[in-house]
């Protein structure tokens, strides 16, 4: 449905009165009935995967025949699977009178408090994703007892509506609106209204077809436009509740309206003077800047080159335009192998394939930061390399989210545990947004640092930890919650307020830890650990990454002992 107000708002106000009527029919559907729109959402969308991976890689100027297409499949249609299969069972557990983690183990992590192990899952995790693993640390206080009952929300009572919901699609990850919409109507048993981004604008009849039961139901209604369209959707009386993915500009401008006025009632706002322009609530997944931190140890040269390609495709996945994308890479001043390591860096970001930037904006941006740092290299393909950046209060590098292939690099003095606690600090209190950090070490290094490490993790305020791994991949593990450290508010939203994903449907969840192989398959022993996990495919020096994807979110659609072969066969070709 293409909404442009120029020609009124018929169409807009007639998708919400269809939504209006479709809430009471949602409250009325049993356990049952949604399990079985589940199902067919799931066979609507694998029957979709094609032209949706085809959609997307033409806008973001992709060629077929690209390994970066790769990206496509398992950021879109994978990632949508494998959250209607982890919802199924979370859904199939309540309709049996049992609680979605009955059979998950929960243990104690620092800080008062528990964590859900929610990878791996199964056997089929163990082998597709070795070397993995992913926990839900709760808030401090709740315990195991607490996680059980309370797990479910919005279907522990199905009947109790919330209304309509207008999500505020993201441009960049195509999973992303759909799994918000799921979100709302399972959490939180709103039917949605789903206005896209105008950058993804062209994918919007895939998405009818692959959402065509929820849409068929009443359930769900998509519209496309403008920002008029959004501002005209987000006041009206019809929605009760906006979630928007993207900047915590667009937020502010939505909230408190923009310019300078909007900036002046913020300010109000802030001290008790005024009230927002939005009179609803509002939740929100807002992006930041991401730190790395890099742990100094003795590390190999094969050791040097993996972990330089990991940190490129931390910036440059999707072409830098990712709301989880690292740029500042934290280092030891004192770390002996640091000159040698930032060559690799170098050389990384270098090789990596290149792409169109597709994201408006971004030379502006790319400009922007070359212009705070005039001193920056300018890498082969128009990637910026900042280094000797310092770690003051309001250091650009830290404060502005540049959404685009930009990588900083600043340095703190110290090793072993004074660094990662300095480091720890200066992620809290000098980085823009709370959304992920990352945290790469060599097992050695964590064995010795013990207990202390795990402590040094509960003291990072994000909803996001990535050791050893990518926050990316917290993004993609379905039952792993998704968004900012709680605590957030509308005058300093950061990187939002409020979760997603969450396919356990978990109740006070405060952040997702993963954990990652320091070293692929074939070096893993050497550095004290075992893993079958080759270069993940996700890598952006993954030459295998299509063919992996693609084969991956055929077994996500339905899952079969004789797809292992051929996954397997294609990831260690990468």
């Amino acid at each position: 449905m293409t909404a442009q107000l120029q020609h009124g708002t018929e169409e807009l106000d007639s998708a919400l009165s269809d939504l209006v009527a479709g809430a009471g029919r949602w409250t009325a559907l049993p356990l049952s009935g949604r399990l079985d729109l589940l199902s067919r959402v799931s066979t609507a969308v694998s029957r979709q995967a094609d032209d949706w991976v085809r959609v997307a890689a033409s806008y973001k100027g992709l060629e077929p025949s690209s390994s970066l297409v790769g990206e496509e499949w398992t950021s879109g249609p994978y990632a949508v699977l494998s959250a209607l299969t982890a919802l199924t069972e979370s859904l199939r557990a309540l309709e049996s009178g049992r609680s979605p983690v009955d059979d998950v183990p929960i243990g104690s992590v620092p800080g008062n408090r528990v964590a859900v192990k929610v990878l791996p899952h199964n056997l089929f995790d163990s082998l597709l994703l070795s070397g993995y693993r992913a926990e839900v640390w709760m808030r401090p206080g709740i315990g195991a007892d607490d996680v059980r009952a309370r797990a479910g929300l919005g279907q522990l009572t199905p009947s109790r509506g919330g209304g309509v919901g207008l999500v505020l699609g993201a441009g960049n990850i195509t999973s992303i609106p759909v799994l918000d919409v799921l979100y709302e109507l399972f959490a939180h048993n709103r039917v949605v209204l789903l206005k896209l981004n105008p950058i993804t604008e062209t994918i919007a009849p895939v998405f009818q077809s692959a959402l065509q039961p929820l849409v068929a139901a009443g359930f769900l209604r998509i519209v496309t436009g403008g920002a008029d369209v959004g501002q005209y959707l987000v006041h009206h009386d019809l929605v009760d509740h906006v979630h928007i993915t993207g900047s915590a500009l667009s937020h502010d401008a939505i909230v408190f309206g923009g310019g300078v006025e909007g900036a002046a009632r913020k300010a109000a706002a802030r001290v008790g003077a005024a009230e927002p322009l939005l009179d609803k609530e509002i939740t929100s997944e807002l992006g930041g800047v991401s730190p790395i931190i890099i742990v100094p140890g003795r590390w190999s040269k094969a050791d040097l080159r993996f972990q330089a390609e990991h940190i490129a495709t931390q910036r440059l996945h999707n072409g830098g335009y990712n709301c989880i994308a690292g740029q500042v890479v934290v280092l030891s001043s004192d770390w002996p192998q640091r000159g040698e390591f930032l060559a690799q860096v170098r050389s990384a970001l270098s090789r990596a394939p290149q792409r169109a930037a597709y994201y408006p904006g971004s030379d502006q941006r790319v400009a922007g930061a070359k212009s705070s740092y005039p001193s920056a290299e300018t890498l082969p393909n128009g990637r910026l390399l900042i280094t000797g950046i310092g770690s003051a209060d309001g250091e650009k590098a830290m404060t502005t989210e540049y959404f685009a292939p930009v990588l900083a690099v600043t340095e703190l003095p110290g090793s072993g545990l004074d660094f990662l606690r300095a480091a720890v600090a200066t992620a809290n209190e000098k980085f823009a947004g709370t959304l992920g950090v990352n945290v790469i070490a060599h097992p050695r290094t964590l064995r010795a640092a013990g207990a202390a490490f795990e402590e040094a993790l509960a003291d990072l305020r994000y909803g996001c930890i990535a050791v050893n791994a990518w926050t990316g991949f917290g993004f993609l593990t379905a039952r792993a919650t998704w968004g900012a450290f709680p605590g957030h508010t509308l005058t300093d939203v950061q990187s939002g307020i409020g979760l997603v994903h969450n396919a356990l449907l978990l109740d006070d969840a405060e952040r997702t830890v993963v954990r990652g192989p320091f070293r692929p398959w074939h070096r893993s022993l050497g550095a004290g650990e075992f893993t079958l996990s080759p270069r993940p495919p996700w890598f952006v020096t993954n030459r295998t990454q299509a063919t992996t994807g693609r084969r991956l979110t055929a077994f996500a659609a339905n899952p079969s002992w004789v797809k292992l072969p051929g996954i397997f066969a294609s990831a260690l070709r990468g």
